[in-house]
């Protein structure tokens, strides 16, 4: 079982930052594939940024130059840096552990964190 617990949120003007973080508790976390995921009202969840095992990562064309996930192995913890935030970046941001091994898919998410964006 792996427990995630995000931080970081909150509310930031238009063309600020914030860096979400969010922590994994349980053995194996570099063995994890490592997502960002959001949701607005009214939306569905979308996936944000992705990063893998070897470090590579990928993002969502609405994020890419502005957004950037990084990973702690050692401290098992995934990072969200958010720069030049928008308005329409307003959403629940929710981290996303996921693998598969020889017994089967692993798949879990933590609670969410708010992130606002608005003068």
């Amino acid at each position: 079982q792996v427990q995630l617990v995000e931080s970081g949120g909150g509310l930031v003007q238009p063309g600020g930052s914030l860096r979400l973080s969010c922590a994994a508790s349980g053995s194996s976390f570099s063995t994890y594939v490592m997502d960002w995921y959001r949701q607005a009202p009214g939306k569905q969840r979308e996936l944000v940024a992705t990063i893998i095992r070897s470090g590579s990562t990928n993002y969502a064309d609405s994020v890419k130059g502005r957004f950037t996930i990084s990973r702690d192995n050692a401290k098992n913890t995934v990072y969200l840096q958010m720069n030049s935030l928008k308005p329409e970046d307003t959403a629940v941001y929710y981290c996303h552990a996921r693998r598969t091994t020889s017994y089967g898919n692993d798949d879990y998410w933590g609670q969410g964190t708010q992130v606002t964006v608005s003068s």
